[in-house]
């Protein structure tokens, strides 16, 4: 008979797999969209490419080299204490012309978390990526997506909108680049949202390897082109959704 202690660890295991299978697989922002920005309704063929968990010392320069020769900007939804880290790196995507936003302080999951505690994570962050940039963010994107109802409305009485995405590259699992940009391109739509990483790996928000993301900017930037799409901010891409309103 087996010992139920061994059931229970089998069990723990088999869920654990489980969530990692569906967070490799599957893309859990598509559980917390409601109330969030996502995609936007337009007529124009405008997408905005996002950068998650920066700046990194390593992989954003090498990103921001590939933005600067295809000609296009995007947004870094950057994480507070990343960004005390590298000021120089911070600095350099606001320079050349690129959004930067608020992805919280320490990248620290905040479903269910004290009212204190996120406020201090979006104002902390907001802090540091004002005094470090110049820039003032007004948009947040929660750490692996997961907000509840009753956060998002706190979220949104502080002036912030939660903004996710349409389309997850799932560069943090390091998918062929030419994958990717297949992905990207048969599933792309006027005012669709695009997530990348330009930090952090599978195990963390740190390190990691952002090769196939660095090789993926300048396909997809060459294949959107040919399609007639643009490549806009989350800012710009919001002004477009109210002028078309």
């Amino acid at each position: 008979m087996r010992h139920p202690v061994s059931i229970i660890a089998i069990s723990f295991l088999c869920l654990g797999l489980a969530v990692v299978a569906f967070l490799v697989f599957c893309d859990q922002a598509v559980l917390t969209r409601k109330d969030t920005v996502f995609s936007v309704s337009t007529s124009e063929k405008l997408v905005a490419l996002t950068f998650d968990d920066g700046p990194s010392p390593v992989w954003t320069p090498r990103i921001l080299d590939e933005l600067k020769r295809a000609g296009i900007k995007a947004t870094f939804f950057m994480i507070g204490e990343h960004v005390e880290r590298c000021p120089d790196i911070a600095r350099r995507v606001a320079q050349e012309g690129h959004e930067i936003q608020n992805h919280s302080y320490d990248h620290k999951l905040l479903i269910w978390s004290d009212h204190n505690e996120l406020r201090r994570e979006i104002l902390e962050t907001e802090r540091v990526i004002r005094e470090t940039t110049g820039q003032t963010t007004e948009y947040f994107r929660p750490p692996k997506s997961w907000l509840t109802k009753k956060e998002k409305r706190q979220i949104e009485r502080m002036g912030y909108r939660t903004v996710l995405w349409t389309l997850n590259s799932k560069d943090w699992v390091t998918f062929d680049d030419k994958y990717v940009v297949r992905f990207i391109m048969s599933r792309i739509r006027p005012g669709d949202i695009v997530l990348f990483h330009d930090s952090g790996g599978v195990l963390g928000t740190e390190g990691g390897d952002r090769h196939e993301t660095v090789k993926t900017v300048s396909q997809l930037a060459q294949g959107l082109r040919e399609r007639g799409y643009r490549c806009v901010t989350i800012s710009e891409l919001m002004l477009a959704r109210r002028n078309a309103g």
